[in-house]
């Protein structure tokens, strides 16, 4: 695996000064950049990918719990404050470990290998997913063989998806999310809250709208910069 590549926001001096020293010692991170604030990192994650961020809660400007729940796609995020009473909130909001300060080395090492052990998981789904060019989903009662290769795009029904191929289109009971965790990230992108295109079959895209084998498929606002990465 590659290395984990991190930010700090932080506006503490000493503080930033022990986790520098800390990330120094750890062999799988490597430092991107420190920020004394969280507008500053928002720019800076507008154009460039991290998978770890150390994120004090009391910052100027902008605190942060308020810049997490910004984040549509937060990478693994680890909180470093002397408050306690926000570790419920950090949790609910999916945060990989809340680390009260002063804290050991010791403790920030559990917590970064917290984020390696899910990473290396992540990864090796991945390959897994990459490793298969076919799914089996339940249609009318029945496994049906669907190629990926076949597949133009997938649409939100309530409680069904409608997954729209080059030989018909099939209605299976489970939810968007469901389908886009057992399609490969690298070939399929979710564009909307209720569509997940092919890569492969797109012919055009805009702002607005992405078309794919005929069909204008709208852009959610929350996708935006899914489509700015092509």
């Amino acid at each position: 695996m590659s290395k984990i590549k991190c930010i700090v926001i932080e506006d503490e001096p000493l503080a930033v000064k022990v986790l520098l020293d800390y990330i120094s010692q750890v062999p799988f991170l490597e430092l991107q950049k420190t920020f004394k604030d969280a507008i500053l990192a928002t720019d800076f994650l507008h154009d460039n990918h991290t998978d770890l961020i150390f994120l004090d809660i009391h910052l100027p400007r902008l605190k942060g719990m308020a810049f997490l729940k910004t984040l549509i796609h937060p990478p693994a995020v680890i909180i470093t404050t002397a408050y306690h009473q926000y570790a419920v909130e950090g949790f609910e909001l999916n945060v990989t470990d809340y680390l009260l300060k002063p804290f050991e080395f010791e403790r920030f090492l559990i917590a970064v290998n917290k984020v390696r052990t899910l990473q290396k998981e992540i990864h090796e789904v991945d390959e897994s997913r990459e490793a298969k060019d076919y799914l089996f989903l339940n249609v009318q009662k029945k496994k049906v063989k669907i190629l990926l290769s076949d597949i133009i795009y997938v649409e939100s029904q309530r409680e069904y998806i409608k997954i729209v191929t080059t030989k018909g289109e099939y209605i299976s009971k489970m939810s968007t999310h469901d389908i886009e965790d057992l399609l490969p990230a690298n070939l399929f992108k979710r564009i909307h809250r209720s569509y997940i295109v092919s890569i492969n079959k797109i012919d055009s895209y805009t702002a607005e709208e992405v078309e794919v084998n005929g069909v204008q498929i709208p852009i959610g606002r929350g996708y935006k910069d899914v489509i700015e990465k092509w």
